[in-house]
């Protein structure tokens, strides 16, 4: 018999520990690979630990609402082999990053643009993935293996099944250009916490908050107390965009397949405002500024609890509106489906809230750190305006929102924050009604 060291795995590059949450198996229960053995919890989101071997839960080192550090070992797993050997998790990982780099030396001939395993949006198991490699099968190969797993993931019967029938025609290893740190794995949220209230004297009720809302409520308390926040307020005109969302709305979904929302479309400008106003794009550490090279744009979500949570999409100037919607829906449905991933609400530089999804006309949202800006989106209103022609001035019935910028004074000044939100409204205003997607 051996012994198997499961460890807390790395979930995202700033989540360093993680709170034990439930335990799934208890000692003596036996474990499949790629079955999930506890829950854990980081200050965003959930997850589930699978076991990337089969044996039998022999020691649990730590227990429920304890926290754990990535990389130590939580529970001891006995597996059958002939020797006595301990086996831990980095030793083997170690091993593979040694075969992948020499894979690579090999390969970099012959691929022009290699992409690695560890870059999929899709979770493999270690034993999975060290399958597929000495298999010599490719990253798409994989990712289009149908899953019998949860959530679709891929088990070691599904990759064994799937070479036993795919014949003996070989397929080119690509080269991995990033190490086992890069390794992302997937997590779902916060399911709905039931808490029970207590009656006082048979009229109020005491309600103990949930996990999630004991981290919001520090949160948004801390970022107060942090930044000094001011708040600059402007009118857009959005006539002609939903005019245009309006006409193409039905084309859009037929031929991308996604719903084209008005959130996109105002992402868009915040992203290109954003690379006009580098100085919004910032972060504060002590008594440095930290200037961002990336864009990375958070999207305020409500969770189906009443909770929130911001994933973030990355790089968002670089996206077309098509990009955009899909990056849009994508995290909108993972969020309230419960699957993202920790690393879907990491390394945010400027937050976007939708407060007119709720009937707000405007708002003045708390700033989400270390960020120093956050922009309110109010509801879309038809109003009367004056429109101004060269005949003269009339009255008209337009479409029109308010803009609620937060930002942070120890760093931004007025001029800046006012003149961001202005041109994030310039250039709703100047929508072409002509453009594609």
């Amino acid at each position: 018999m051996a012994r198997f060291e499961l460890k807390l795995p790395k979930m995202g590059e700033s989540i360093a520990e993680a709170t034990i949450t439930n335990w799934l198996k208890e000692v003596g229960d036996k474990i499949e690979a790629d079955e999930a053995v506890l829950e854990i919890a980081t200050d965003k989101v959930d997850s589930e630990v699978p076991s990337e071997v089969s044996g039998v839960l022999v020691e649990k080192l730590f227990s429920k609402d304890d926290l754990v550090q990535v990389g130590e070992t939580i529970a001891i797993i006995e597996t059958e082999a002939n020797n006595n050997v301990e086996v831990s998790a980095p030793d083997v990982s170690e091993a593979i990053v040694e075969e992948i780099q020499k894979t690579i030396d090999v390969a970099k001939e012959t691929v022009s643009a290699p992409v690695s395993f560890f870059e999929s949006d899709k979770f493999f198991s270690p034993l999975v993935k060290n399958i597929a490699k000495e298999e010599g099968i490719s990253l798409a190969e994989l990712e289009s293996i149908a899953g019998s797993g949860k959530d679709g993931r891929v088990t070691k019967d599904d990759i064994l099944n799937y070479i036993k029938n795919r014949g003996s025609q070989p397929t080119n290893i690509i080269a991995p250009a990033k190490t086992v740190e890069a390794v992302k794995e997937v997590v779902k949220s916060a399911p709905v916490q039931t808490v029970s209230a207590t009656s006082v004297n048979g009229g109020d009720e005491i309600i103990e908050m949930d996990r999630m809302r004991k981290l919001i409520s520090g949160y948004m308390t801390a970022s107060v107390q942090t930044s000094a926040h001011v708040q600059s307020f402007i009118e857009v005109d959005v006539t002609n965009i939903v005019k245009w969302r309006d006409r193409v709305k039905n084309t859009f979904e037929k031929r991308e397949g996604e719903k084209l929302t008005f959130t996109p479309i105002f992402m868009e400008a915040v992203a290109k405002a954003l690379k006009d106003y580098p100085g919004m794009n910032i972060s504060v550490q002590g008594d440095f500024i930290i200037k961002k090279k990336d864009i990375n744009l958070g999207m305020a979500a409500a969770l189906p609890n009443g909770n929130l949570i911001v994933p973030v999409i990355k790089n968002a100037d670089q996206l077309n509106l098509v990009g955009m919607a899909k990056a849009v829906n994508d995290l909108g449905n993972r969020a309230k489906l419960g699957k993202l991933k920790p690393d879907d609400t990491q390394g945010g530089t400027y937050t976007v809230t939708n407060v007119g999804s709720f009937g707000s006309v405007f708002g003045t949202p708390i700033i989400n750190q270390p960020e120093v800006g956050i922009l309110a989106l109010g509801a879309i209103r038809k109003v009367p305006a004056v429109i101004e022609t060269p005949e003269g001035d009339f009255i008209g019935i337009r479409q029109k929102m308010f803009l609620s910028h937060s930002y942070d004074h120890r760093v931004v000044d007025g001029a800046l924050g006012g003149s961001f939100v202005k041109r994030v409204a310039e250039y709703l205003e100047a929508f072409d009604v002509n453009r594609d997607y």
